[in-house]
């Protein structure tokens, strides 16, 4: 990783409250070279700069932590090449996270970065979150819920309900307006708050919405 791209990695890190050592930067540098390696061969990610992926996946992804409440199991559902769930394990070693994902390949990359970077109580997983065997092993585990690519706001709410414990929190991380939020009360949950935000040192706006399963 180019030294501009470190320092961004790292002071952008710290917009989000997050103190990066040597080591986490070394773990992000892997990560980012893997992704760049299998992405000539795999259609992993449209975006294909080290600045890009620094800013657009990693950064993208620590923007989640301050928002997460002491929390110690994850679901990152709809995980493509491992964003958030990845990036949020590396500086939180406790927190166990559990990736799905409908696409194989992308699964095989997901458990090749977990494997060369050691982490452990993390796990990748090939399905979809509504189908019958993902909610027989994974129904109520969870104390977060993250989705970042998720198209349909509602049904991710639909579908998540049954994977969370009562009073998790789901992060939807996408641009919905308040007034379409109309279907909330009929989803059994209580949106806690919509939080809008700039990506460090960019002008690339973001948006994240916490919903509170009651």
């Amino acid at each position: 990783m180019e030294t501009e791209n470190r320092e961004l990695l790292v002071k952008g890190a710290r917009v989000f409250g997050i103190a990066l050592v040597e080591q986490h930067v070394e773990a992000f540098d892997h990560y980012l070279r893997q992704l760049l390696k299998w992405n000539e061969k795999i259609n992993l990610t449209a975006i294909r700069s080290e600045k890009g992926i620094v800013l657009k996946h990693f950064l993208d992804s620590l923007s989640l932590f301050p928002h997460l409440p002491a929390i110690s199991s994850l679901l990152d559902v709809g995980s493509g090449a491992g964003f958030p769930g990845i990036p949020l394990k590396m500086i939180q070693p406790s927190l166990k996270v559990i990736l799905i994902d409908s696409v194989r390949k992308k699964i095989d990359f997901q458990k090749h970065v977990i494997r060369t970077l050691g982490l452990k109580g993390i796990e990748a997983i090939h399905g979809r979150v509504q189908d019958q065997q993902v909610l027989a092993d994974l129904g109520g585990r969870f104390d977060a819920i993250t989705a970042r690519a998720f198209s349909d706001l509602e049904a991710l709410l639909l579908l998540s309900y049954p994977l969370l414990k009562k009073g998790g929190i789901l992060l939807a991380m996408k641009g919905e307006e308040i007034e379409r939020l109309s279907f909330i009360e009929k989803a059994r949950y209580r949106l806690q708050r919509s939080v809008r935000f700039y990506l460090p040192f960019s002008s690339i706006k973001r948006s994240i919405l916490l919903f509170e399963k009651e």
